[in-house]
C-alpha cells in the first residue's frame, strides 16, 4: 500500500462544505491536525481526519454535494453490504445500488463493453462540480480495490463538469488520463478486473473501517502475486536496464507463456507495469526538481525524448513540460 498526500486544493474544496451553511473551518482543522490555512499537501490520515470532522458537523458524509445527505454512518453501512459479494463486480453493482438509494443523484451505473467496464454517472440536472465527481470515485474505487486486495489499475477518468482550476491536482490524484467537459463522467478500468474475488474477511472489515476513510486514498497493491514481484524487481534497476519480457521470464524461471498467463489473472502484462512504475517516476522527477524532459525521458528508458511525449500525453493527456508548469506554477 502506497500512502497518498492529498493536495492542499482537496482540502480547501471539502471546507466549501462548511462555508457554503455558514460554518467555521478553525476548529475542525485544528482538530484533524492541520492548521487555519494549509497550503502544502496533507496525509491521507490528515485528510481523513478532516472528512470525518465535516460529516459530523453537516451531517452528511458527500460534503453536501448530493441530491440528498449521506448521512454519517452510510460508509460503514456501505461496506458491510458489500461483504459476501463474491466478485468485483457483483460487489460494484451493489455498491452503485446502494450509492444511488442513499444519494439519489448522481445514479451510478456500470457499462461493459469492448474489454472497458466503465462506471457512468448520470445527474438530473446541471454538472456538478468535479470535487463531488472525485469524491464518488473515491468511495467507489477505493471501496473495490480494498475488497479485491490490489489497486485496480484506470484507463481514464472523464467529467462531466468543467476543468477546476486546480486540474493538474485531479491528474495526479487519479494517475491516469483525466478529461474535463465530457458528456457524462465516468471511471474506467479493464474489464478483465471484474472477475476478480473478494478476499477480505468481517474480521479484516472491522480493522478497515477504523482507520476510514483514510485508508480509501491510498492506492492499494497486491503484495503476493507475481505483478508484486516484478515490480519490486524493476524499483531495484534504473529503467534503462529493465530486461525484456523473455529474459524477465528467464529470470523467474518461468516460462514465457506460464508468466504471461499468470500476470493476466492478476488483471496485469508487464508493459502496464512498466507504464506505471515509469508515470510515477515521471511524475515525481517533474514536481521535484528541474531536470530537462529530455534527460528525464532518458533516466525513465525511453529511446527518444518523442516516445516520451507521447507516452506522458496518454497518462495525463498533458505534454511534460505543460504538466510541471501547471502544477508547480512555474
Amino acid at each position: 500500500m502506497e500512502r497518498r498526500m492529498i493536495a492542499a486544493s482537496f482540502v480547501d474544496e471539502a471546507l466549501d462544505s462548511l462555508r457554503r451553511q455558514g460554518l467555521p473551518t478553525a476548529a475542525l482543522l485544528a482538530a484533524a491536525g492541520l492548521p487555519v490555512r494549509v497550503t502544502d499537501p496533507i496525509s491521507a490520515d490528515a485528510y481523513g481526519r478532516l472528512w470525518l470532522g465535516i460529516a459530523n458537523a453537516i451531517g452528511d458524509e458527500f460534503f453536501g454535494l448530493g441530491g440528498r445527505p449521506m448521512r454519517p454512518g452510510s460508509f460503514t453501512l456501505l461496506c458491510h453490504c458489500l461483504m459476501n459479494a463474491g466478485t468485483l463486480e457483483a460487489a460494484l453493482r451493489r455498491a452503485l445500488r446502494f450509492l444511488y438509494v442513499v444519494l439519489d443523484d448522481p445514479r451510478g451505473e456500470l457499462v461493459v463493453a469492448d474489454g472497458l467496464a466503465q462506471v457512468i454517472l448520470h445527474d438530473t440536472g446541471t454538472p456538478r462540480s468535479a470535487f463531488a465527481y472525485r469524491t464518488f470515485w473515491i468511495i467507489v474505487h477505493g471501496i473495490t480495490c480494498w475488497f479485491v486486495g490490489r489497486r485496480i489499475g484506470l484507463r481514464r477518468v472523464d467529467f462531466r463538469g468543467p476543468e477546476p482550476k486546480h486540474c493538474a491536482d485531479y491528474r495526479l490524484f487519479f494517475g491516469a488520463p483525466v478529461r474535463f467537459e465530457q458528456e457524462v463522467s465516468r471511471l474506467a478500468f479493464d474489464a478483465r478486473f471484474l472477475q476478480l474475488p473478494l478476499v477480505r474477511s468481517e474480521r479484516a472489515l472491522r480493522q478497515f473501517l477504523r482507520n476510514a476513510p483514510a485508508n480509501i486514498l491510498v492506492r492499494y497493491s497486491y503484495d503476493g502475486g507475481m505483478s508484486a514481484q516484478i515490480r519490486r524487481r524493476l524499483r531495484e534497476m534504473p529503467p534503462s536496464l529493465w530486461p525484456g519480457f523473455d529474459e524477465l521470464a528467464a529470470q523467474l524461471h518461468q516460462p514465457v507463456t506460464t508468466l504471461r498467463r499468470r500476470l493476466a489473472q492478476e488483471g496485469q502484462s508487464y508493459q502496464s507495469i512498466k507504464d506505471d512504475i515509469r508515470r510515477g517516476l515521471a511524475i515525481s522527477r517533474l514536481l521535484v526538481d528541474s531536470t530537462s524532459v529530455g534527460d528525464i525521458a532518458a533516466d525513465l528508458g525511453f529511446s527518444e525524448p518523442s516516445a516520451f511525449h507521447r507516452a506522458f500525453r496518454k497518462w495525463t493527456a498533458k505534454s511534460p513540460a505543460q504538466y510541471r508548469r501547471d502544477v508547480r506554477g512555474q
